[in-house]
């Protein structure tokens, strides 16, 4: 029976690497369909930010009380994964508590421990779901919260719910099981799962060892569904946010990044050096599609956890525009998914008759945004859902034609007097003359 239970699980273990394999494989050559860029600036900077806000959480601190909570469920989640690496190694060995005889008795301090963690997130995954559907806060309400993304954001929870709740019932029969099964290794006194013993106490012993299986097997193919699920989700930011934040951009927000292919040609006009200006079309003015984004852009979409921050923060979206910086990523999220499915499938890919702008994203969206970086600054994993509104303004703006006639004249004025108004630059201290 221990052979069968290996091989099963050996099976199952093989199943799921090779699914996630896939799926990492699939976002991976999706990313790679962005512009390449060049990654400047101080990489101990870049490490930084790593370290203070992906793994520090410091951007989410800006709102105390959720913070805290989902603090405990990301450390739940790293810490909680050091039992999962002693599940794998059971289930591929047939042992059970591989790693009890070998820490000794520091092994009921870190048991205890993940039963702590495991209670935390449990906890904190119930006042979420609260906060979600009871309380119904706005920002996860709006337009763009369809219904797929606010059930994406209930499984995630409840399906924490269901396996911290696994881990105590295992926890739980297994330590009656140690007063009655020599086979079984003694933990010592868990704290929280012995709350459960009175539930089981009157099970038989082959009951006992029924319930104690389930639970294992349940916790364990459960975190082997939940992984190969968070790629489908926007929970994929639990990988993605520590890449993010490393190559996020190091410039002052108020930077915007000149067109190369402009800077060029003007380089090149005024004599300022020799260019040389590469073979074949110089390329497309601003972004009409995924392919015109940087992969960097790209990756940020995937990274995004749809948690509203920047869209409750957004000055043009408060005053009852259409912009939503959420909907700006997820919509190039769902652009990318939909190409990338497409291409894997032999399909027409980015040659479908649809592009990012005008199928997905409006040019009422984006002339909406004010540029001031406001989404840029709440996000918690530092995504610029700007750069995007800028590239795709830009394809409008010099591919089209197509900006709003006040914004035309504007650009007429500032070509001919350096100005947004329409005065010679000499007259442009006049107003001095009569102080």
């Amino acid at each position: 029976m221990a052979v069968l239970q290996q091989i099963v699980f050996i099976i199952t273990l093989g199943v799921a690497v090779f699914l996630i394999r896939k799926r990492i494989l699939r976002i991976r050559s999706t990313i790679q369909l962005g512009k390449q860029t060049e990654i400047s600036g101080d990489k101990m900077a870049r490490l930084q930010n790593l370290i203070l806000v992906a793994f520090g959480q410091r951007k989410m601190f800006k709102k105390f009380i959720p913070a805290f909570l989902h603090f405990f469920i990301y450390v739940g989640f790293l810490v909680i994964n050091l039992e999962v690496l002693e599940f794998v190694l059971d289930g591929v060995a047939g042992t059970h508590r591989l790693f009890a005889p070998y820490l000794s008795e520091f092994y009921n301090v870190l048991m205890n421990l993940f039963e702590f963690l495991a209670v935390a997130v449990l906890l904190a995954c119930i006042f979420f779901l609260l906060r979600r559907n009871v309380l119904k806060l706005a920002r996860f309400w709006s337009a763009e919260m369809t219904q797929w993304p606010r059930l994406d954001a209930n499984l995630i929870l409840f399906i924490e719910i269901v396996l911290m709740t696994a881990i105590l019932t295992m926890n739980a029969t297994d330590q009656i099981l140690q007063t009655r099964d020599a086979h079984y290794v003694n933990t010592g006194t868990l704290f929280f799962s012995a709350y459960l013993i009175p539930l089981f106490q009157n099970f038989s012993t082959p009951a006992l060892m029924v319930v104690e299986r389930l639970a294992w097997w349940f916790h364990i193919v459960g975190i082997l569904g939940f992984a190969i699920y968070v790629t489908y989700s926007k929970h994929l930011h639990i990988f993605l946010a520590f890449p993010n934040t490393y190559f996020a951009k190091l410039e002052p927000k108020g930077h915007i990044n000149n067109m190369p292919v402009v800077t060029r040609e003007v380089k090149s006009m005024l004599g300022l050096e020799s260019v040389t200006t590469p073979a074949g079309e110089p390329g497309r003015f601003g972004a009409k599609d995924i392919n015109d984004l940087s992969w960097t852009n790209l990756m940020a979409a995937y990274s995004c956890t749809e948690c509203g921050r920047c869209t409750a923060e957004c000055p043009a979206n408060l005053t009852g525009k259409t912009l939503s910086p959420r909907k700006i990523m997820m919509d190039t999220r769902d652009r990318l998914e939909e190409v990338g499915k497409s291409l894997a499938v032999g399909g027409a890919g980015l040659n479908d008759g649809k592009t990012l702008l005008n199928d997905y994203i409006t040019k009422e969206e984006i002339n909406a945004c004010t540029s001031c970086n406001a989404c840029v600054e709440a996000c918690p994993v530092m995504i610029n859902p700007l750069e995007i509104i800028l590239e795709l303004r830009r394809y409008v703006a010099m591919e089209e034609s197509g900006s709003p006639a006040q914004w035309n004249s504007m650009f007429q004025n500032i070509e001919t007097s350096f100005a947004p108004w329409k005065f010679s630059a000499a007259d442009r201290f006049n107003w001095a003359k009569e102080q």
